[in-house]
């Protein structure tokens, strides 16, 4: 299977095509007041740490004021920041930081739901009708459910019971229904459906104006109620909010958690979609699917899987937007252990070098690693081990916080050779260092600009190898544990071509890629 395609220039706003973004989890980052938890100030701290990385642009997860019973994805007041991670004023000067040295800040928006601690809910909750009533979605009789969805009734005041999206304490926002059934629910064009969908512009309005650059959105594919299986309904609701950002925004860039982008970004408006880990996925099938994981060395890997998978996803945002493509994420384990140091090398190399635009995990950079059996923490559950502090050196808390360990946030990793920046640093066979030196050969290479054209070439009787053509470089990947010969017909694509960069044992000829390597070659 293949793609080829020319290379497409005409996705906005720009700075996307060269953006690496890195994904930080406030809470387990850098804490600088020793309260055991991370903090506005300690990711400026870091700031230049991040830009070493190569990575020009952030995503840090919620850090609005919220309970915090589903982790900051229950907002209570979308325009105030977190009082435990600092102030608004604290997250102006962050953005102005990260502006200074080069790197863009998305923010992670909650569109679908607040917290039931939200003064719209609140409001929405009386017993009188009143400008919030129709803020959330509510039948209208206090012993009659929302059909096929979870809900909550005997909460309020108010003679009806509210749907939810998710936990208990996350009450859907009222963005309408396709195809009204019921008396109580609301079409997209009602007055209630479109007040809430103006609240969302403005909470956005807030943010850019003061610094923001974008968002990433939360369960993007949620809002419209009873929509179809393409979001026809929710995506309308997004191509009018791109609208306004294309006219007061340009520059500002939206990537959805919906994993659909023949919906976000081909119908919706988004300019990336996140490539997620779903079961039996293109994504699942390189790094989660245990012996048959394509970078598993002694495994069963199978490139076509992935590439049935992503081609489709690829081609769908074709001069449109892009591929996110994840290290991992707060919501997915992380890939380390269920892949060597030396796997995971090769997963990344091959992550970063598609086309797309790449997000980097805190802390994949360095292997740090998922730790099972965690319990729960702010409705982390199974996710828990993947939103540990960040390991910086051998120090107090390896580094993460100066706080006595039973006032962190979560533990820090118990193991005596858990990997930290400091210990990686300098040595070129580190992950960290690899990680730097494959970004930075991202950046210098134009042929591997998010939307730079790909070809695939797939290796006869070889499926745990591949080679592919980004512009005028080629690639090649073998993490099997065996050399893997190339027929005649992709050899002589190498002809003229030597190796720029590789990871493992480099090349002696371009015919016989060599086990557990990724190569570069070029003219």
């Amino acid at each position: 299977m293949s793609s080829r395609q020319p290379c497409q220039t005409t996705v906005s706003p720009a700075w996307l095509r060269d953006a690496v973004f890195y994904e930080i989890y406030p809470q387990t980052f850098f804490d600088t007041n020793a309260d055991g938890i991370g903090d506005f100030a300690g990711i400026t701290a870091k700031l230049p740490y991040i830009r070493s990385l190569g990575c020009n642009a952030l995503w840090i997860n919620p850090c609005f004021d919220s309970p915090f019973k589903d982790a900051g994805y229950d907002v209570r007041d979308y325009k105030l920041a977190a009082p435990r991670y600092g102030t608004n004023e604290d997250l102006y000067h962050l953005f102005e930081e990260a502006h200074r040295q080069g790197i863009r800040v998305l923010l992670d928006l909650v569109p679908g739901h607040t917290s039931e601690e939200h003064v719209w809910f609140r409001r929405s909750g009386e017993e009188q009708p009143n400008e919030y009533s129709g803020r959330y979605i509510w039948t209208d009789d206090w012993f009659k459910g929302t059909p096929g969805r979870p809900y909550i009734g005997g909460e309020c005041p108010r003679n009806g019971t509210y749907m939810l999206n998710f936990f208990k304490c996350q009450p859907a926002l009222n963005y309408g229904w396709l195809h009204p059934t019921e008396s109580w629910q609301s079409a997209m064009d009602s007055p209630d459906a479109l007040a809430t969908r103006e609240a969302m512009k403005d909470v956005m309005r807030f943010w850019l104006s003061h610094g923001a650059d974008g968002f990433r959105v939360d369960m993007a594919g949620s809002l419209v109620k009873g929509d179809n299986d393409q979001g026809s309904g929710t995506c309308a609701v997004w191509r009018d909010i791109r609208a306004m950002l294309d006219r007061e925004y340009p520059e500002a860039a939206l990537v959805a958690e919906w994993s659909h982008p023949q919906a976000a970004v081909a119908n919706g408006g988004f300019h990336m979609d996140f490539y997620l880990d779903h079961w039996d996925n293109g994504y699942h099938t390189l790094v989660r699917d245990g012996e048959k994981s394509f970078f598993r060395r002694d495994g069963q890997g199978d490139i076509r899987r992935f590439l049935t998978d992503f081609t489709p996803r690829y081609e769908a945002c074709l001069g449109k937007g892009y591929v996110a493509l994840i290290t991992c994420n707060h919501d997915t384990p992380r890939v380390c252990p269920d892949l060597t140091p030396e796997e995971a090398k090769l997963a990344y190399a091959f992550l970063f070098t598609l086309p797309g635009v790449p997000f980097l995990y805190y802390g994949d950079e360095i292997g740090m690693r998922y730790q099972a059996g965690m319990p729960t923490k702010e409705g982390g559950y199974t996710r828990t081990g993947t939103r540990t502090p960040m390991q910086w050196n051998a120090g107090k808390n390896l580094g993460f916080s100066e706080a006595d360990a039973a006032r962190l946030y979560l533990p820090v990793d118990p193991a005596p050779d858990a990997p930290t920046v400091e210990a990686q640093e300098g040595d070129p066979a580190s992950m960290l260092e690899t990680v730097r030196a494959l970004i930075r050969f991202r950046h210098e290479h134009e042929d591997l600009a998010a939307d730079a054209d790909f070809e695939a070439f797939e290796i006869p009787g070889e499926p745990h190898a591949l080679v592919y053509r980004r512009g005028s470089l080629y690639l090649c990947v073998n993490p099997s544990g065996k050399a893997v010969r190339l027929p005649k017909d992709i050899s002589d694509k190498l002809t003229g071509k030597k190796p720029a960069f590789f990871i493992g044992t480099e090349p002696a000829s371009a015919d016989l890629l060599p086990p557990q390597t990724f190569t570069i070659f070029s003219t």
